[in-house]
């Protein structure tokens, strides 16, 4: 009984494969890991794959495509091992039909992966997203008929294109028992032959799903060369046939990037990303294929070409800040530039500019009163800290009255913080202008929440990382190519009904006029890790390490003015949304913006140096200290947290070997926050020391703890008992794509004791 299980030609298949396919496992394991939520869920890369979305929602069609896309990487996992093992088991030229055998008894992965991932799909659209089980099986049809749709139609094809031994040989056949006393089968079995190092198979799978036992005849005779390769027709017709397959995948990209402006052609990322990864597993089937023994040696001289080809910058690729001028005329990035530009005039200008705002902003005040100023810090951490930030602002604003933006002189932060504050900001600007705009919708919160990942990851599989169909796009008379850096400003700017889109220039006036805040951005500049302030006011002040010092000259310049020193490339005329990209580079997902300097400066997300925005408001304050406090009733600095900041330790026991491996570099990234909150716990304190008023810190942290509510489609305004249509979640993923669950929990998260006392005491300070 054993024998027959372990030389089953589905078993023996699935051995094969782990001894020799190592590039195909590898591929079905990143797809097992990425849907059962244990590859890329820091990024959102799983709710691709189980919350596929297409022209904007999730839908039968998302699903659809979704399943197309699978059935296309089953048929190519298939094909390319069908073209590099098939001739290992010789008997099926044997058979009729012998691929269509092949694939049924080669289906023991796909049938477990298809299992556990409509399994994971009903998990995820069920307790994550909230949808009812009627709802969740007309998705889960979407999919199936969209893989069986596709899978059929390719059986479809190769049965009408291949031919199996038999009919290849009939006419020889025919002619031989007009000559021979034998009949066919005596005959067919002297075209069949075993390979030199044959492997057992006693039984397979037919056509009718039932097991069928195979007579294992080896023939005596050494069969001609004619008739070998007639044998061998019978795959070279499938090596054809998968060809075709493969170069129809490819032009199907090539299409999907030349259009993918359009919404139509804007399939679910999940799909273009089964549909690389399709491309990847018949390449990697094609060199095993070509270069047989010498397979590892091709691989090894093909990363050493593209090592070459890379560092001599043949390949190289920028990603620009759109409104800026790339021409001959780059900035010179130079340490006597930067002391340049950072002369002890053009601080005291500066500051003497800055001093205007604070009176425009002291005006708004009655003249016998001390108000206090708000400084708002906003911490990074893509879409789940943009919609906590407007959460928190929204209702610190309304349960003042609106008189939390009024009192606000700067907002500063990192990341997700950055866009849910400039998104804010711009409303109120909006209302303060005469628009009949509703600052306190809950619709701004879903807008912000909106779904970045899908559009940047499409486009970064089928355009970026694959053959690139160069796009451009003018802006401000400029022009510029098509990227996901454009692909994710262009969601982000549908996302927000287009109210951000605008140069940075357009703030200067509202800013000077403290009609809404001033906004400092801060990204972090990779070739010496010096911060970038983005402004549409002259900061200099920010640049140096003692605005105090008469030799600041010889001082460490710490940062670089963003408008002052790309004057000359049009720094004012930068698009807005460019400078919130900037300031929001997530690894891998939106790519670093490279500047017109010589040399080449390189920019990424400002949480590398400071994720909270503590550092910078401190500086401003340290600035303006002594204007503050003599105008002032003092400073509330009000931090927007997307973590816990006090989160529980946890024991670091049980890891392996490969983990401990590991654990200096995860210790680094996990506690980065912590350290950078030590440091600006630090910075708070100093403060409080040489200001001379009132320093007061006050934290609306989105926490790390479950919380219960009613989903949507109930009464929240019942007030029966709340039983078993109570569910609890656990703290949202750092990503540019949320869960429905997700975004609730967030919102929710301000009614908990710890937020509701800390707006209180807002509500108190500024009702002084």
């Amino acid at each position: 009984m054993i024998d027959k299980i372990v030389y089953s030609f589905p078993v023996q298949l699935l051995l094969n494969h782990i001894r020799k396919n190592h590039a195909l496992l590898f591929s079905w394991v990143i797809l097992f890991f990425i849907v059962t939520n244990s590859f890329g869920r820091l990024l959102g890369i799983p709710y691709l794959f189980l919350d596929p979305e297409y022209l904007g929602s999730t839908n039968f069609w998302s699903f659809f495509i979704t399943g197309i896309s699978i059935g296309v990487f089953i048929m190519a996992f298939h094909t390319t091992s069908y073209i590099i093992d098939a001739e290992r088991f010789s008997f099926l030229a044997g058979l009729t039909r012998p691929f269509t055998k092949y694939c049924i008894n080669n289906s023991i992965i796909p049938l477990i992966f298809v299992f556990t991932y409509v399994t994971n799909i009903f998990r995820f659209q069920y307790f994550a997203e909230n949808k009812d089980i009627l709802t969740i099986l007309f998705l889960l049809s979407g999919f199936s008929t969209g893989m069986i749709f596709i899978i059929g139609l390719t059986f479809t094809y190769f049965w009408s294109t291949n031919k199996d031994v038999f009919k290849i040989l009939a006419s020889n056949v025919d002619k031989r028992l007009k000559k021979v006393k034998a009949t066919r089968a005596q005959i067919m079995s002297k075209y069949l032959f075993e390979p030199k190092n044959p492997i057992r198979v006693d039984n397979y799978i037919n056509l009718s799903l039932r097991l069928k036992f195979r007579r294992r005849k080896v023939t005596k005779n050494i069969l001609h060369k004619y008739d070998k390769d007639v044998l061998l027709k019978v795959f070279d017709q499938n090596h054809l046939n998968s060809v075709i397959l493969q170069a129809f995948i490819i032009v199907l990209i090539l299409v999907l990037g030349v259009f993918r402006d359009f919404g139509f052609f804007q399939i679910p990322a999940a799909a273009s990303s089964v549909l690389f990864l399709t491309i990847l597993i018949m390449i990697a089937g094609a060199i095993t294929y070509w270069f047989r023994g010498w397979t590892i040696f091709s691989i090894i001289v093909f990363i050493v070409v593209l090592n070459v080809v890379v560092k001599a910058e043949i390949l190289e690729r920028s990603y620009q800040a759109y409104g800026l001028e790339y021409g001959s005329d780059k900035a010179n990035y130079t340490l006597q530039a930067l002391k340049e530009s950072n002369t002890p005039e053009r601080i005291d200008t500066d500051i003497t500019n800055t001093h205007k705002i604070l009176n425009n902003w002291r005006c708004k005040f009655p003249a016998n009163s001390k108000p206090p100023m708000v400084l708002i810090c906003s911490s990074g951490g893509g879409l789940r800290s943009a919609l906590w930030t407007t959460t928190a602002i929204q209702k610190a604003d309304s349960i003042t009255g609106g008189k939390l933006m009024d009192h606000t002189m700067l907002m500063t932060g990192a990341s997700g913080g950055l866009l849910g504050l400039s998104y804010f900001r711009e409303l109120t600007l909006r209302k303060k202008n005469g628009e009949q705009v509703s600052i306190y919708d809950d619709r701004h919160l879903y807008n912000i929440a909106s779904d970045h990942l899908n559009p940047i990851i499409f486009t970064l599989l089928v355009n970026d990382l694959f053959i690139p169909f160069p796009q451009f796009f003018r802006y401000e008379g400029k022009k510029y190519l098509k990227d996901r850096g454009y692909a994710f400003e262009q969601q982000l700017n549908r996302n927000t009904n287009f109210i951000l889109d605008k140069p940075l220039s357009a703030y200067k006036l509202p800013e000077q006029q403290s009609r809404i805040p001033m906004l400092i951005m801060s990204p972090t500049i990779i070739n010496d890790g010096r911060k970038l302030f983005i402004s549409p006011q002259g900061i200099a002040y920010m640049n140096t390490a003692d605005i105090n010092s008469q030799r600041f000259n010889l001082d460490r310049i710490k940062g670089i003015e963003f408008s002052q020193f790309f004057h000359g490339q049009g720094g004012d005329n930068l698009r807005f949304l460019s400078a919130l990209r900037m300031s929001a580079t997530f690894p891998y997902i939106t790519p670093n913006i490279t500047l017109p300097s010589e040399p080449v400066m390189e920019i990424m997300d400002s949480g590398i140096s400071d994720n909270f925005g503590i550092a910078d408001a401190i500086r401003f304050l340290f600035v303006f200290k002594d204007w503050i406090h003599e105008n002032t009733g003092g400073v509330i600095l009000l931090s927007l947290r997307d973590s816990d900041k006090n989160s529980p330790i946890t024991e670091s026991r049980g890891f392996s070997l490969f983990q401990k491996f590991f654990t200096p570099i995860r210790s680094l990234y996990v506690n980065w926050d912590n350290i950078q909150d030590f440091n600006n716990d630090n910075l708070v304190e100093f403060a409080q020391s040489w200001f001379g008023g009132p320093l007061r810190k006050i934290e609306l942290q989105y926490v790390n703890q479950p919380m219960t509510y009613r989903p949507q489609t109930k009464n929240t305004h019942s007030d029966q008992p709340i039983s078993q249509e109570e569910y609890t979640t656990q703290r949202a993923s750092l990503s540019w794509r949320l869960t429905s669950k997700e975004k609730k929990h967030i919102m929710k998260s301000i009614e908990s004791n710890d937020n509701q006392i800390a707006l209180q005491q807002i509500k108190k300070l500024l009702n002084y």
